[in-house]
């Protein structure tokens, strides 16, 4: 699909965006646009200002100017706690590191958001824990403790606590590092099928391009506090831009 030429109404809309810390921008000016159903991926090195886009674009910050639009709702308008807690249900999150908790069994983790925030029974929590599980290839894990699943594992057991709700919207933040290439290519292959079975939007934070060439609809490399370049990935490979062919190089995948 061209998302790029889409004439719908985009799902989300990042319009101006600066956030600037002891006189630093770190986003200066930010413009981008998701459509519904796209993945797009979001590049750049390390500090960059990728970490404080997501953060801001989930409310965990506030930017100095500009707006952020989700499902045509100003958030950045947002007066209280209660209308964030709202749009955050809608939204699934696999954290860097995966984040799991330590002293919950894998269920439990998985069904921590549904005991607080749904109406659902315990045996519909219980059969929505072992259909997550089987989405993202594992079974009979429910039971087990974090510790005693390998990395890649527990990067499944995240993803499936982060789709527990049937969110429009996933956030992964690195969700390749700490994993050997082999399975870092197992788990972009899983987040791209996802998409496609799921039709969900997903946002991808990484600097693996490996892992944005399998997962991308759209990739948007941040530089200096913009998006330099907002494309189809064999578009940006194909960039005449200085930096874009710097960050390829030191990437390795320049082709």
């Amino acid at each position: 699909m061209n998302y790029e030429g889409s004439r719908s109404a985009p799902l989300i809309a990042i319009e101006g965006l600066k956030k600037s810390f002891n006189d630093h921008a770190v986003l200066d000016g930010v413009d981008l646009s998701i459509a519904e159903g796209e993945t797009i991926v979001i590049l750049g090195a390390s500090g960059s200002g990728k970490s404080v886009f997501i953060n801001i674009l989930v409310g965990l910050m506030e930017p100095d100017e500009g707006r952020i639009l989700i499902e045509g709702q100003d958030v950045t308008a947002f007066t209280n706690d209660e209308e964030w807690d709202r749009l955050r249900l809608k939204i699934g999150f696999l954290f860097q590191g995966s984040a799991l908790y330590d002293s919950l069994t894998i269920g439990e983790n998985i069904s921590f958001v549904l005991e607080h925030h749904s109406d659902l029974s315990e045996r519909e929590i219980h059969e929505r824990i072992i259909q997550k599980l089987r989405l993202v290839g594992l079974e009979n894990v429910e039971d087990q403790m974090p510790a005693e699943l390998s990395g890649g594992m527990q990067k499944r057991a995240a993803l499936a606590r982060a789709l527990a709700f049937d969110p429009r919207i996933i956030i992964y933040d690195e969700p390749t590092t700490g994993l050997d290439p082999i399975l870092a290519k197992q788990i972009s292959e899983l987040i791209h099928r996802l998409q496609l079975d799921l039709k969900v939007t997903s946002i991808v934070v990484t600097h693996d391009l490996i892992c944005a060439s399998i997962v991308a609809d759209r990739v948007a490399l941040l530089h200096e506090g913009k998006f330099i370049f907002v494309g189809a990935m064999d578009e940006m490979m194909k960039s005449e831009n200085e930096y874009v062919q710097e960050f390829l190089e030191a990437s390795s995948l320049r082709r």
